[in-house]
């Protein structure tokens, strides 16, 4: 039987590997999401299509696979653009199906094309005649890492495609295994691709092969495929490509360097194994950005995240270093605070496949085009075997292996205490009081490193999780002003969930604190869209990556303001059944602009809010719900975790906001 276009978009979909699709379904998209369906794709309905984008970019970076979300035509884009806007400027590989109408008189007109576009997402029109060739071509282009419009216009829609079933899930199969690499770049230059171009038996090609979409995205795919989203700025000329022997170049400044730091960003996801052993061999510290937090979890030499949330050890260590080396990494503002962590004399080498994101931020002395892993194993390939660097001893730091055991990978002192080992503190036991650093720029809301140190080295998670003595950080007021201190309570949080969890953050005032004192076990373990800096997206950002990654516990840690803003898909989270921990850090208001613009004076009537009690909010959604206002109120957390965790909990914290988080000038400073 001969199937309409929208039939064969979704079985085109379906046969090229798409598990998975979410969306909010209306008249313009109702087909072609049952034709998804019956090709065996999992269908998430969300309440809202901001939220429906969010799951599937967050699912597209736990998972490796391509983000498909289907949306109404007008109305359900205009939804979705906030959430499109994020997945474009972070690059992640996704694939927005909407309907379309085309006459400007209908009332759900709109320049959907124009509007896609001005997010920097790239859109492509169905055609009936080409409608699996239209598809492959959307679906690649996804692939190398970018946010794709697929527009569907109605009558389209309702065309015949011209072919039968079978012949359609036999081309789209055969697309899927033989896409070469170089035409997703091809396409979206030149904007049309053929199945001759990928290999398709009988379309009239070559049937070369290539490492095919499967291919590509268990390489790394996106994940290890080029940097940080950014904006355009400087570039350098000396771009090197390693097949071309630029990575001799690259070898030459390694060795030439006595305190390197290796940052990794998102294109070095999937790449530790590699970057660990080249990070051996030359003596270099690991750090990661923000959006790669726990690459390097488990290393001696973890910075854990270099930039805003980057603890004062690992500031004064970026800082010093003679050589930074940004894998995957966009080395912007965030990553770099503004450039005051590269040193005056520093060289900057920037590694990346993008050839356009090398340099985007800040000159850079060196750079190199090419894979991540690759390029850390052909770095490491062309190193003297004799050349082996045991121990970082260009450093100035004395005994940096035990600092770092110390203070980079757990909380050092109570802040309140910078410098002062209280009595019987086990410090002056064992004859290490006295090392900690006596204050850290910003006064006391600078964060400590971590509020816990470990008894030994920090080499494995477990014993080192197993390790920590409590210090108990709370501050000396929260208990009488009936509000927890939010390090308090992250970190009480962070000693009882259990090590397998995901962390997604929203935005706000708050984000700092789960995002220092929760730890996660890799680069897998946490989620953070945050390249538009949109609150209200993190509630469906960690439901998109607790279906991504089911073997964990998620966590979505919230403010009020983007907990209310997405609120609609609390209720998703209980019909699907997520054993979700939403932690909402609740201080009545939008805090950042309290604490930006409260100093100065201004009236704050705006951006405050009356007492809202988020757990009956969250009890009437169907969830299972307790407020904390003290860290003894945490024993519910801990009740809830015994099981058998049938619904998921929300925790409505109070949380004191005498004064802005630490990271928040750093943020203001890039507005």
């Amino acid at each position: 039987m001969i199937v309409n276009v929208a039939g064969a978009v979704g079985a085109t979909l379906a046969r090229l590997g798409v598990r998975t699709a979410f969306g909010v379904v209306g008249s313009g998209n109702f087909h072609v999401t049952n034709a998804l369906v019956d090709g065996g794709a999992r269908f998430v309905a969300a309440r809202h299509e901001g939220g429906a984008v969010t799951m599937a970019d967050a699912y597209a970076r736990m998972s490796g696979e391509v983000g498909v979300v289907t949306v109404h035509q007008g109305p359900g884009l205009t939804n979705a653009l906030t959430g499109l806007t994020e997945a474009a400027k972070s690059r992640t590989p996704l694939l927005l199906l909407a309907g379309e109408v085309t006459s400007p008189r209908s009332n759900f007109y709109v320049d959907q094309a124009a509007l896609a576009t001005a997010v920097g997402a790239l859109t492509i029109r169905i055609s009936a005649g080409t409608a699996v060739e239209d598809t492959v071509r959307a679906y690649w282009i996804a692939c190398s890492g970018r946010a794709v419009l697929l527009n569907l216009p109605l009558d389209v829609q309702a065309a015949s495609a011209a072919r039968e079933l079978p012949e359609i899930e036999a081309l789209a199969t055969a697309a899927g295994s033989r896409i070469p690499p170089e035409a997703g770049a091809r396409s979206a230059a030149e904007g049309s691709i053929s199945l001759s171009d990928v290999g398709v038996p009988g379309a009239g090609g070559s049937g070369a092969g290539g490492s095919g979409v499967g291919g590509f995205a268990g390489a790394g795919g996106f994940a290890g495929a080029g940097s940080e989203a950014g904006d355009s700025g400087v570039r350098d000329s000396g771009v090197l490509r390693p097949e071309f022997g630029g990575v001799d170049e690259f070898v030459d400044v390694l060795l030439a360097a006595r305190r390197p730091v290796f940052v990794a960003g998102r294109g070095a996801r999937g790449a530790r194994m590699e970057l660990v052993a080249l990070a051996d061999r030359v003596g270099a510290l690991l750090a990661t950005s923000a959006v790669a937090k726990g690459l390097f979890r488990g290393s001696t030499w973890d910075l854990d995240v270099s930039g805003g949330f980057a603890t004062p050890l690992a500031v004064e260590l970026i800082q010093d270093a003679d050589l930074i080396v940004g894998w995957g990494c966009a080395l912007n503002m965030w990553t770099m605070r503004h450039g005051s962590l590269i040193g005056p004399d520093t060289t900057v080498v920037q590694v990346d496949q993008d050839p356009d994101a090398i340099g985007a931020h800040r000159p850079v002395t060196l750079g190199v085009v090419g894979d991540v892993a690759e390029t850390a194993k052909h770095a490491l390939a062309r190193l003297d075997p004799r050349h082996v660097t045991t121990f970082r001893m260009g450093y100035r730091s004395p005994g940096l292996a035990e600092r770092l055991a110390r203070e980079g990978r757990w909380r050092d002192v109570p802040y309140e205490d910078w410098g002062t080992p209280r009595e019987g503190d086990p410090d002056e036991a064992d004859g290490r009081a006295g090392s900690h650093p006596a204050s850290v720029p910003g006064g006391h809301d600078d964060p400590p490193t971590k509020g816990r140190i470990d008894t030994g080295m920090a080499g494995h998670d477990d014993s080192a999780r197993k390790g920590r003595i409590d210090r108990g950080i709370a501050g000396p007021d929260s208990a009488r002003k009936g509000r927890i201190d939010p390090r308090t309570l992250s970190i009480g949080l962070d000693d009882l969930l259990p090590d397998e969890r995901i962390i997604a953050t929203d935005s706000g005032n708050f984000m700092g604190y789960p995002a220092m004192f929760m730890d996660v076990p890799d680069e897998c373990g946490f989620v953070f869209t945050q390249a538009f800096q949109s609150i209200g997206l993190g509630l469906a950002t960690a439901i998109g990556a607790a279906l991504a990654r089911p073997d964990r516990l998620p966590v979505a840690a919230l403010g009020d303001g983007g907990a209310l803003m997405g609120v609609a898909e609390l209720e998703t989270v209980v019909r699907l059944g997520l054993p979700m921990v939403i932690v909402v850090y609740d201080d009545e208001a939008y805090g950042a602009e309290v604490h930006h613009f409260g100093p100065d004076g201004f009236p704050l009537g705006t951006v405050t809010f009356p007492p809202t009690d988020l757990a009956a909010i969250a009890r009437g959604f169907g969830c299972d719900a307790l407020t904390v206002r003290a860290k003894e109120d945490l024993h519910g957390v801990a009740e809830w975790l015994k099981g058998p965790r049938e619904r998921p909990l929300l925790v409505d914290a109070k949380v004191a906001a005498d004064r802005g988080s630490w990271w928040l000038e750093e943020a203001f400073r890039g507005h």
